[in-house]
């Protein structure tokens, strides 16, 4: 947990303000920009690689588009490596039926720690978040920032509640203080606590802070998806 974030349960909760620009404003934007062209140009040949590699060991295409709600609940194409059985939604609805305790487990997160729809190639990018580099090019079109609350499906906004007016006031973050408290071991309940906490205490030095944290986070694999 970043020493300098409150924890989640013991923030209090205010009322953002309106504003006509995401939190964080013109330098939050800045920083989003200049990091991501570096990463890009520095990771382009692990990027390829992965590409190629994923083009070799299963059909389909190399990216995944799915469609999240960001700032203003205005809606964009998130980029992933894909990392799933092309026929993914059919794999999980004969999954769910066979296993209630699937079931329950998805119900509950939207996540299955045994999911059968990923392919072998997709355990490793997931375990080393390494599916989500595509997101570098939402950072770089303004649909997302490095940091901020994890992007959702526009039909999980309600899971948020009185929450979901903090998420919205931010660009979803391709890491944050929910990816670097536990991830995948985290309740639903506590990742949108995280979420709220981390808009109501923006700040660059939290971002830097984060970013740090990231790769450790990243790296272990109970923490990884």
């Amino acid at each position: 947990m970043i020493s300098s974030i409150p924890s989640a349960r013991h923030v209090i909760w205010t009322r953002p303000a309106l504003q006509e620009e995401p939190v964080g404003g013109r330098t939050k934007r800045a920083i989003d920009i200049a990091v991501a062209l570096v990463m890009l140009v520095v990771l382009s040949p692990l990027m390829v690689g992965l590409a190629l590699l994923i083009c070799g060991t299963s059909p389909g295409r190399v990216l995944y588009r799915h469609r999240r709600v960001g700032y203003g609940k205005q809606s964009f194409s998130c980029l992933k490596f894909r990392t799933m059985e092309v026929n993914s939604a059919e794999i999980l609805q004969r999954h769910l039926q066979q296993s209630p305790e699937a079931r329950c487990e998805w119900e509950q997160t939207q996540k299955l720690r045994d999911d059968p729809r990923v392919t072998p190639v997709g355990h490793v990018l997931r375990k080393f978040s390494l599916d989500e580099l595509p997101q570098l090019y939402n950072v770089l079109r303004g649909d997302m920032s490095l940091v901020g609350p994890r992007p959702v499906l526009s039909e999980e906004l309600h899971r948020y509640g009185p929450s979901s007016r903090y998420y919205l006031r931010a660009r979803p973050g391709i890491t944050g203080l929910w990816q670097v408290s536990g991830r995948s071991t985290t309740s639903y309940r506590r990742r949108i606590a995280y979420d709220r906490a981390y808009v109501a205490n923006i700040s660059t030095a939290n971002d830097i802070a984060i970013l740090v944290q990231t790769l450790p986070a990243a790296m272990r694999s109970d923490e990884t998806s």
